[in-house]
């Protein structure tokens, strides 16, 4: 009757429907594991055996049961996504890839809670190192910040929707009247200007003040006027942690969150910018996301300080963490030794992989939360151009993607066919040998 019982039935369920065993045989087992309460005990070694994809479910229920308990609004109505366990399609498009990462980081938000940490890799370099990973993925974190705002943060959505809509009405009205009065179009009132002369555009002159409203609404995209001073965005934040204050100060004047028109801004106005290091005067008291981009060795201990100092403060309005492509062990900082194991176990192991993408010559390698890591191959006869070769419930290691890869084409001997399935494989002689008694 509890959620590890359940978790160990489908288990055993579906080990009879791989090994073929009869159905009603299996029940019967389960119904004995049972009523001698050994059930709590398969599930422990199903667990810690990490078998399949199920021991991570049973995690993830156990995070979702604790933050029920401290009666979180957001996650009380919500467990586990039903794809939990399926293969992870392709993106479309750059675009497409930074909507479906924020859609990841939401659902585990959904289903952990507040001051929850995860994180999101993303390299589409295959090996080309002309650029630095800060460099090659700047526009995938626009895209992906964009889109995690619109999700998590309160009234940043509603105010673009809002814009848009002001915008749209702005230009229909504009060109009523212009119409209305024999006046030329707004998008071509300046060029007639240049090409026909100052008399023309006097007598083109109107005294209707709606007009040069609607002008001015339209040239700020909708955005209503405001005063230097008031600021333009007062609700929850959300900070991006660069790696040094250079990169802080490039991407707060590229990145525009506070242009006067929002069609200039490549984020949303409760985007602000920090860095790693140095002396910290911002005031993080509304911060609801964190985001640390591209933090590397260096800057590792200033991490773990700036997010335990975060979480400290913050407590439940901290919504969530997000690390987007983190080096944190190298071995010309941390080694990896006893120093970088430390830190893996203090802070690395701890992160939640909610959206992953890495290209690779011949495919890629992706995963979005809650589904499965999976392989995909570039194949011309394929309807998108890719198959999919092989889909697990872990990170799979660099030469384990090769194996992968030369097993599926035939370049390698498959291992598993000739050593059987470890403990997954244990369990199912276990069962068949229950039909035999």
């Amino acid at each position: 009757k509890n959620q590890e019982s359940i978790t160990a039935m489908y288990l055993l369920l579906h080990i009879a429907f791989q090994q073929s065993v009869n159905i009603n045989t299996c029940m019967i087992l389960i119904l004995n594991m049972a009523r001698f309460r050994i059930m709590p005990l398969v599930c422990m070694m199903l667990h810690f055996k990490q078998v399949s994809a199920f021991s991570s479910y049973v995690a993830s229920s156990h995070i979702s049961s604790h933050n029920q308990e401290r009666s979180n609004p957001r996650s009380s109505h919500r467990l586990m996504s039903t794809s939990y366990g399926m293969p992870t399609e392709l993106p479309d498009s750059l675009d497409d890839s930074a909507a479906i990462a924020a859609q990841g980081c939401a659902d585990f938000f959904q289903d952990a809670g507040s001051m929850s940490r995860c994180r999101v890799d993303f390299d589409t370099s295959v090996g080309d190192e002309t650029y630095t990973t800060l460099k090659s993925s700047t526009q995938f974190m626009q895209k992906f910040v964009t889109a995690l705002c619109y999700e998590l943060i309160p009234g940043v959505k509603e105010m673009r929707e809002k814009e848009m809509t002001t915008l749209a009405n702005a230009k229909i009205e504009l060109k009523q009247l212009m119409d209305k009065e024999g006046l030329s179009s707004f998008e071509n009132e300046e060029h007639d200007t240049n090409s026909e002369g100052g008399d023309n555009s006097e007598e083109k002159s109107t005294s209707n003040p709606r007009l040069e409203e609607l002008k001015f609404i339209i040239q700020n995209g909708g955005r209503e006027p405001r005063d230097s001073s008031t600021p333009l965005w007062t609700g929850p934040k959300a900070r991006i942690y660069f790696p040094d204050e250079g990169s802080a100060a490039l991407a707060r004047r590229d990145w525009k969150p506070t242009a006067a028109n929002p069609e200039d801004s490549l984020v949303p106005p409760c985007v602000e910018f920090s860095s790693c290091g140095g002396v910290q005067l911002q005031d993080n008291s509304k911060d609801e996301l964190v985001f640390f981009f591209c933090p590397k060795a260096s800057e590792a201990e200033f991490v773990e300080e700036a997010l335990s100092r975060s979480e400290e403060t913050l407590g439940d309005k901290l919504k969530l963490v997000v690390f987007v492509n983190p080096l944190l062990v190298d071995m010309g900082v941390t080694g990896f030794g006893m120093a970088g194991r430390m830190l893996r176990e203090r802070l690395i192991d701890r992160l939640v992989q909610t959206y992953y993408l890495r290209t690779l010559p011949w495919g890629a390698l992706t995963r979005l939360y809650p589904r499965q890591f999976t392989v995909w191959q570039e194949d011309e006869y394929a309807p998108d151009g890719y198959r999919m070769i092989k889909s697990m419930d872990r990170l799979p290691s660099n030469p384990e993607v090769e194996d992968i890869y030369d097993i599926e084409n035939g370049l390698a001997n498959d291992p598993e066919k000739a050593k059987g399935f470890g403990f997954l494989n244990a369990l199912g002689d276990f069962v068949n040998g229950m039909t035999k008694l």
